[in-house]
């Protein structure tokens, strides 16, 4: 399975119910790597680069807004088949429709307000961790454990 990245946003919702620290957990517990993070207050004009791809449809202006209404923590993830195991933690979109024992099955009811954001593929993984990263704030290490998550 290749090594890959991938950017996760536990969205203001998440911050507000203190679920920052299952959520994370839940990452790591996975066997995914943290490879940098930052708690910040999203700025409008990166909210509209992050979130352009949906900036013709109806629930756009309300998301954003949703998105600048409290401070996030943007993370980047890193493990073998990083980005579908993430939003295989994370769940479906739709709450109601979402597993339980994942993030949005466990704690969410309300899609705007589904606690967080996963990349959904390779470019946009890419894309979106340039937006909230530059290379230099990405950590390169080991965890002790990491042998534990390889075949």
């Amino acid at each position: 399975m290749p090594i890959e990245r991938t950017f996760v946003m536990a969205k203001p919702d998440a911050v507000q119910r203190g679920l920052v620290g299952e959520i994370v957990s839940r990452f790591e517990r996975k066997g995914l790597k943290i490879i940098a993070a930052k708690f910040i207050k999203i700025q409008r004009d990166t909210a509209e680069e992050m979130y352009a791809e949906h900036k013709a449809k109806p629930f756009f202006e309300g998301h954003i807004n949703f998105i600048l209404s409290g401070p996030v923590l943007a993370v980047v993830l890193e493990g073998e088949s990083a980005i579908s195991l993430a939003r295989a933690i994370i769940g479906k979109t739709n709450p109601l429709e979402a597993q339980a024992g994942t993030i949005r099955g466990d704690f969410c009811q309300i899609t705007r307000k589904n606690l967080v954001h996963g990349s959904d593929g390779p470019e946009n993984a890419k894309r979106e961790v340039s937006i909230f990263f530059k290379p230099e704030d990405i950590l390169e290490y080991k965890r002790n454990d990491e042998s534990c998550f390889k075949e």
